[in-house]
């Protein structure tokens, strides 16, 4: 299904109550134009008026701009020898004359970007950031974002089964994720989107860094992975143990799983964001384990890993259709180790689809 960027496009002039729009390469430029530049020293910037669309580029990055005719953007090119400046000055002098207002991508955009706006002639007063429009236009998402979503979980889960199938107590934390990385790739992914794998007291700390650590029996082994097809990710969690465990451990394991059960059961169109985590919340702490559930509950999946809508005490945003998050509630004894269980969820009309599927069971 071809994508209708120029009604992306609109949406988001017509959000941001300003005469132009801005923003930088990175997940809104993809989402907004389907092109992909890196964020680099040499600045790139899409501005978007009612005139159309227009680039300021680096001459080494046309061709790139010239093989999308579709998007029919005007160019402000600038050379390695010349510098940027000039481009600043034609564009803001074309696209945002007298008291123009400029919306920008305040999120992503770099202070050396602003400053060479405000050079240009683009002044404070006549900006203001939109960061947040730019993330709410991309929390609901569309058919086939969904789709392509759902073919990056079945890829990382597929891969999953056959790395664990292989794993075994004696192999590196490194060894098991360059397998997962492996069966991925093999099958049909595009990038990885996230890779952690963690043992024994180092799955205990939610973003630790996979190392030479070897997995060894009756530990956790914890796995936060994800693949990409067609720059949207899965991001997927979940814990293992080769022997016996301790009922210290089993206790973990119930809580989390009673809270991500109990989450996948309540939420739903027009419940808030809070309501969610205190659901799962709630569970682990009725377990007594309320203390070492460190983080909020999940946040939102899409072209980032992390997105809209948060779910966190204190967020009161509803949920919509369309939203895609994540459910991974987890405990963290120090000296133990740690338990997370991650689904990918997408609110439907009534209630709320799961995409992910892979076995929760310890």
């Amino acid at each position: 299904m071809a994508i209708d960027y120029q009604a992306r496009l609109d949406k988001l002039l017509e959000g941001s109550e300003a005469d132009l729009v801005a923003f930088v390469p990175g997940e809104n430029m993809v989402y907004f134009t389907g092109l992909h530049f890196h964020l680099s020293e040499r600045p790139i910037l899409g501005i978007y008026s009612r005139s159309g669309l227009s680039f300021i580029i680096p001459e080494l990055e046309v061709a790139k701009l010239e093989a999308r005719p579709d998007l029919e953007a005007r160019r402000f090119m600038w050379t390695d020898q010349g510098g940027y400046s000039e481009a600043f000055e034609q564009a803001v002098a074309a696209l945002a004359p007298g008291r123009a207002r400029c919306a920008l991508d305040g999120q992503t955009l770099r202070y050396f970007e602003w400053l060479a706006l405000q050079n240009a002639g683009l002044t404070a007063a006549n900006t203001l950031d939109s960061g947040d429009l730019f993330l709410d236009l991309r929390a609901r998402k569309a058919p086939e974002e969904i789709a392509n979503m759902q073919r990056a979980v079945d890829i990382s889960e597929a891969a999953l089964t056959a790395t664990m199938e292989w794993a075994r107590p004696g192999l590196s934390e490194r060894q098991i994720a360059d397998r997962l990385s492996a069966e991925m790739l093999e099958r049909g992914a595009q990038g990885l989107a996230f890779m952690l794998v963690l043992t024994g007291e180092k799955s205990g700390l939610p973003h630790g860094d996979t190392g030479d650590r070897i997995w060894g029996e009756d530990e956790f082994l914890l796995i936060d992975f994800g693949a990409r097809f067609n720059d949207y990710p899965a991001d997927i969690t979940r814990a293992f143990c080769f022997g016996k465990p301790t009922e210290q451990m089993r206790l973990m394991y119930k809580a989390v799983y009673g809270a991500n059960k109990a989450a996948r059961e309540f939420a739903r169109p027009g419940v808030s964001c809070e309501a969610v985590d205190k659901v799962a919340r709630a569970v682990i702490e009725a377990a007594g384990l309320g203390e070492y559930f460190i983080h909020r509950l999940g946040h939102g999946l899409g072209l980032s890993v992390h997105e809209q809508p948060n779910i966190v005490e204190g967020n009161q945003q509803i949920l919509e259709p369309g939203m895609v998050f994540t459910i991974e509630p987890g405990v963290y004894l120090p000296g133990v180790g740690g338990v997370r269980i991650e689904d990918n969820v997408v609110v439907s009309e009534d209630g709320l689809q799961v995409l992910t599927s892979y076995p929760r069971e310890l």
